[in-house]
């Protein structure tokens, strides 16, 4: 008795990319915080935050091709998208994906840990570069380099365990001379630190940065597609 082949599965192409969730919501943070706008989870990620909120995309998710992300994106009627993971970078077809969804007529940002290079980033992609703070137990993965590709149009962001990251994050936007760079955003780690003990501290310094919470945290909670 003869056996029916089974079908091989097509081999994944060089431009897919493994998504833990495309959701629409408000944008929680950055310059844009408040904006109805698409995020693109995707999955995996090569650092482990002591303060991660997304644990979830670390594995897991599901393999798309780029044409059916933008098309996804699409469908929710709305300009604005964010790529963000995990760690978005450690894609190789996440670089694409940008590019695409620019070519689609959105406004593309990109949350990255700037432990990647962000070189290869389209220009029209407002990069959002998460530079880690030593609460977060990652401090020695920050790749320095990436500050010298920002653009004024870019963000690079801190998120504050305690007063010593604070003087912490404080020092490097100074010896970097960050905010002549870019936007300087501080964010109390939520659940961790008081949002109000680190604003007393940006207005005693008289520190030229913004301070941001989680909005979509104090609206929905820390659940996941919010």
């Amino acid at each position: 008795m003869s056996s029916v082949p089974r079908a091989r599965e097509p081999a994944p192409a060089a431009s897919d990319l493994r998504v833990t969730e495309i959701f629409l919501s408000l944008q929680g943070e950055s310059r844009t915080a408040g904006w109805p706008t698409v995020f693109v989870r995707l999955t995996g990620c090569p650092l482990r935050c002591r303060y991660c909120d997304t644990a979830y995309a670390f594995r897991g998710g599901r393999r798309m091709a780029r044409e059916a992300i933008v098309q996804a994106v699409r469908d929710y009627g709305v300009s604005r998208v964010t790529v963000t993971g995990g760690e978005p970078l450690a894609q190789r077809g996440c670089l694409g994906l940008l590019a695409a969804l620019c070519d689609a007529g959105h406004e593309v940002s990109l949350e990255t840990s700037g432990a990647l290079d962000i070189g290869g980033v389209d220009p029209r992609v407002v990069r959002v570069l998460d530079l880690k703070t030593p609460g977060s137990g990652e401090c020695a993965r920050n790749r320095y380099e990436n500050l010298d590709l920002l653009a004024p149009r870019d963000q690079v962001k801190f998120v504050c365990c305690d007063r010593a990251d604070y003087e912490w994050a404080r020092e490097r936007i100074a010896r970097h001379a960050l905010t002549g760079r870019c936007e300087v955003l501080l964010s109390p780690s939520h659940g961790v630190l008081e949002p109000g003990r680190l604003a007393d501290w940006i207005l005693e310094d008289r520190l030229a940065v913004r301070l941001q919470i989680q909005l979509h945290k104090y609206l929905w909670g820390d659940v996941p597609g919010r």
